[in-house]
């Protein structure tokens, strides 16, 4: 259900059940997305990745067939089902949060609930004119299950996240970029051109300093400000140290682009 694409130092990640809006929930969906986060987390050369959806959706969040069916994910007694969130739809979520380089979602058709809840854990967001945004639990007798009071609330702030899952309406791109749900919307047919672009600026930084970087701003959610310089310090001693900083000086005084190849 997710297929890898690499181009240069650039991960593609795509939903790919495009029959059924490319949902979630079902067996081995978790270890999928597990599996494709860590290989990226063990390769240094890689430096950014992209997620997307195929066909036209982004995704349409949990299998609502398979929760009718109690299957997947949805399936057994109640501990089972908490189980089944844990080890399967948390351990998805879990993978995509634990990636140690930025991650671009290119949102190219509806994201809802926990679709839309899989592009807030990106780095940056970018939206075709077609993507539609909803966080619709309630309206089918449910809660966010996969942390989605969490995360939203830090994307749009609390306000605009109680108006989401209080009331199970659905906005489309233009609002979801005047809310700061996505940083543009693009075109359709240009979006992943638009997705690949941005990610080569990305992956034109120090990998080793990217990587740093990321890390220093997902710390800096939850400590205090103290502990946020003491990182960053502590950070910085070591980027001092690399031969990409040397690179990036000398550039700079030399008018030139940069070559960064962590050395």
């Amino acid at each position: 259900m997710l297929k890898t694409q690499r181009s240069g130092h650039i991960v593609t990640l795509t939903l790919d059940r495009p029959d059924s809006m490319n949902a979630l929930g079902a067996n081995g969906d978790g270890d999928a997305f597990a599996e494709a986060c860590d290989a990226i987390n063990a390769d240094r050369s890689v430096r950014c990745a992209i997620l997307t959806g195929a066909g036209k959706a982004f995704s349409a969040g949990g299998d609502v067939k398979a929760m009718r069916e109690r299957t997947g994910a949805f399936g057994g007694t109640g501990p089972q089902i908490a189980d089944g969130y844990r080890d399967n739809i948390h351990k998805a979520l879990r993978a995509l949060y634990g990636l140690r380089v930025p991650l671009i979602a290119a949102v190219n058709g509806p994201a809802i609930g926990l679709g839309c809840d899989l592009a807030c854990l990106a780095d940056m967001r970018i939206a075709s004119d077609r993507a539609k945004f909803g966080v619709t639990f309630l309206k089918l007798g449910l809660i966010p299950g996969d942390g989605g009071t969490w995360i939203l609330p830090r994307i749009i702030g609390e306000a605009r996240a109680a108006e989401l899952f209080y009331t199970g309406d659905v906005i489309d791109a233009p609002t979801a970029v005047e809310w700061g749900l996505v940083s543009r919307s693009v075109p359709a047919d240009v979006l992943l051109d638009e997705a690949h672009e941005l990610a080569e600026k990305v992956a034109a930084m120090p990998p080793d300093a990217l990587r740093a970087a990321k890390n220093l701003m997902r710390q800096g959610r939850e400590i205090s400000y103290d502990t946020a310089l003491e990182l960053a310090a502590n950070t910085q001693a070591l980027m001092h140290g690399t031969s990409d900083h040397e690179e990036g000086v000398a550039a700079l005084l030399e008018k030139r682009s940069a070559r960064f190849e962590r050395r």
